[in-house]
Parts: C-alpha cells; structure tokens; sequence
C-alpha cells in the first residue's frame, strides 16, 4: 500500500499548481483522502478532503474558494489544485488515506489517517 505525492514547486503569489496523490495496493473509492501540510515550525494543518462515496468535499478556512480537490478514480488518483498561491501557504504538503467515509470538519482530523504519502513541497515566493 502506497501513497505517491507529486506536483510540488516554487510559484510566484497569485500562482497555481496541481498537486497529485496516486494510490497503488487500494482503490480510493472506499476511503477518504485528505491533503495535509506543514510548514517549517509550524504543526500539521488540514487542508481538504474528499469522500470516495460520492465525491463530497470539505476545505479548510484558509483554503476555501481557493483550492479544489477532485478525485479520478480511473488513475486511483486525488487532486488538490491550488490557485491564488499565497505566500502563507508555503509548506510540505502529505496526502492519507483513512479507511471508511468521513465529511466536514472530521474528516480533517489526522488520527483518522492509516496511510500517508512521502510529502512534495510547495513554496510561493516573489
């Protein structure tokens, strides 16, 4: 069982960029997948998550309206796309997967999460 994260780099604020989350060994569609980050002395924050029921979404206050997650089940792969890059959201961002269907604010829980990607890191700068 594996998480692979990708798509991480360096933008300018007022960037974009698409992270990806591909999953080997499981099938996203009977867990929920959440991205996280962390940023240098910071804690782990939540950033969003996503039911592999039906889709349904949930973000985190700092990233709402700005981000959106999605889901292809065909490549066993979740998306953050990421727009309006503030330099706030510079950090090391981890998909998980947590086993079961979780929505809300719960679903950004940490404790939930049995699995969890290597991280890709993300910096906004001018």
């Amino acid at each position: 069982v594996q998480l692979q994260a990708s798509g991480g780099g360096t933008v300018q604020p007022g960037g974009s960029l698409r992270l990806s989350c591909t999953a080997s060994g499981f099938t996203l569609d009977v867990y929920t997948i959440a991205w996280f980050r962390q940023a240098p002395g910071e804690e782990r924050e939540g950033v969003s998550c996503i039911s592999g029921r039906d889709g349904s979404s949930y973000y985190a206050d700092s990233v709402k309206g700005r981000h959106t997650i999605s889901g292809d089940t065909g490549k066993n792969t979740v998306y953050l796309q990421m727009n309006s890059l503030k330099p706030e959201d510079t950090a090391v961002y981890y998909c998980a997967s947590a086993p079961g269907y979780y929505s809300g604010e719960y679903c950004l829980m940490g404790q939930l999460y049995t699995f969890w990607g290597q991280g890709t890191e993300v910096t906004v700068s001018s």
